[in-house]
């Protein structure tokens, strides 16, 4: 491992903002703030919003600085990712922002039923061959009606438009109320939008190859259970991906239509 990483892993470790919590320490011991966010770590009972596979930490940093009446936490397994958000959100004394590193597949041994207002999910893995690890899937989704408070929300933010149109055809199949949605955000997004322009260094990417972004806002309810949308397994692929992140394709590659 490389003294950069050796360095940040250390610095998590003094950052009172990084709570790291494996399967095995869960396991064994749970996890005390289950159920006492507000109370224990927040200090107030301001709504929590979650960011799913959240990365360096933007979506959480932004959001904790344009909305300091709600309570923001990343989480993420990589913990060289979250260093640079959870190192942003310390240097400023952000009271209302944390980050778990773990796994979200444990999300429920974190958060109490109805803990949770709100979860957003930026720029995932598409899983285009494994649904049960994609995060717009009725297993993951089933996992956030349990956390949820009534009511709560499910953003997702995604370049990929298998994931985008699979999650579409899953909140419809399923009769889930959708408040937005669109295929290309910035087409239709006001300029002065307080949320959506806050851009990842993922989203940059995307957005310096012509790729669109797309958006969907829903309530996943709470009944009943939720089944997978017929023929989503027919979807078709997002073919610029057989590219490296650091690969930046032309517009024939963008849109399938070059040889490779």
């Amino acid at each position: 491992m490389g003294k950069n990483k050796l360095r940040k892993f250390a610095e998590l470790e003094n950052n009172p903002l990084v709570l790291q919590y494996p399967f095995g320490r869960v396991r064994d011991g749970g996890f005390p703030l289950r159920g006492r966010w507000h109370e224990d770590f927040f200090h107030n009972e301001n709504p929590i919003v979650l960011e799913l596979g959240c990365g360096k930490g933007e979506y959480t940093v932004g959001l904790g600085r344009r909305f300091p009446d709600k309570n923001f936490i990343g989480i993420d397994i990589k913990g060289a990712r979250i260093w640079s958000g959870a190192t942003a959100a310390m240097r400023d004394d952000m009271k209302n922002v944390a980050f778990i590193r773990t796994s979200i597949e444990l999300l429920d041994k974190f958060f109490a039923p109805g803990e949770v207002s709100e979860i957003w999910i930026t720029f995932p893995d598409p899983q285009m061959k494994k649904v049960n690890k994609r995060l717009t899937g009725t297993r993951f989704v089933e996992m956030y009606r349990r956390v949820l408070a009534p009511g709560g929300l499910i953003h997702l933010k995604t370049d990929s438009p298998f994931l985008y149109n699979y999650t579409t055809m899953m909140v419809t199949h399923n009769g889930l109320e959708v408040l937005q949605s669109t295929a290309d955000l910035y087409a239709t997004l006001s300029p002065e939008d307080p949320i959506l322009n806050i851009r990842t260094h993922y989203e940059q990417q995307w957005l310096s190859r012509g790729l669109t972004i797309k958006y969907v806002l829903f309530r996943p309810g709470t009944e009943p259970s939720l089944q997978e949308p017929p023929g989503a397994d027919e979807l078709e692929p997002d073919t610029y991906r057989s590219y490296s992140r650091g690969h930046v394709p032309g517009e024939e590659e963008i849109h399938g239509g070059a040889d490779n």
